[in-house]
């Protein structure tokens, strides 16, 4: 049996060698992104759906004193995916840092979808974004396609290798921040159904 084992390593060690003579690199097993891709875009679906029944007359209107009209949760939305992208961006033009165990630990990201407790958001609102319903929403839409375009450019690298803190929930991966993004999409999709049925009482 040890005579075997060793025939089997001498065989294994010089398969190696010539592989590695010829190029060879071994695969790295990348996380998928088409189970965050498909989920951007199902959540995105969902949402478009719900902001195509609300009428040009209450896009900017207020339900109540201290709340947000649906504009400005839109503004909302695409301020942080922009800023998320761009971070993203920026990130990726650099090699990567690495980073403790203990500091990659974080609050589970589910935890965002929640609409309690409600917290005030890191990105203060820009007012200057709020406008007509196509207008924001032509530029919603945009953010969008620059996120997707930025994931599939970056397809063959391993974005887990890349990190940048989240003011809440601790040190997230570059997967991890674009699967909060369909959580923070969702939180704000019940604001947003939250809005529309007051509009109906």
């Amino acid at each position: 049996m040890t005579r075997l084992r060793r025939r089997i390593a001498a065989i294994l060690a010089a398969s190696f060698c010539e592989q590695s003579k010829a190029g060879w690199k071994p695969a790295i097993q990348m996380p998928k992104l088409e189970p965050i891709i498909e989920r951007l875009n199902a959540v995105r679906a969902e949402l478009e759906a719900l902001l195509a029944d609300v009428p040009e007359e209450r896009w900017q209107q207020r339900p109540r004193t201290g709340t947000w009209s649906v504009a400005e949760v839109v503004a909302h939305l695409t301020m942080v995916e922009e800023t998320i992208t761009g971070g993203t961006a920026k990130q990726l033009s650099k090699p990567p840092r690495p980073v403790p165990f203990w500091k990659r630990l974080h609050i589970p990201l589910r935890v965002v979808e929640w609409r309690w407790p409600r917290r005030e958001s890191p990105i203060p609102l820009d007012a200057m974004r709020l406008a007509d319903k196509a207008v924001m929403l032509s530029k919603f839409a945009a953010a969008r396609r620059a996120s997707l375009a930025l994931l599939e450019a970056n397809r063959d690298r391993d974005l887990s290798q890349y990190r940048a803190p989240h003011p809440f929930l601790g040190s997230l991966n570059y997967y991890d921040w674009y699967r909060l993004m369909v959580s923070h999409e969702i939180r704000h999709s019940k604001q947003i159904r939250e809005i529309i049925q007051s509009f109906r009482k």
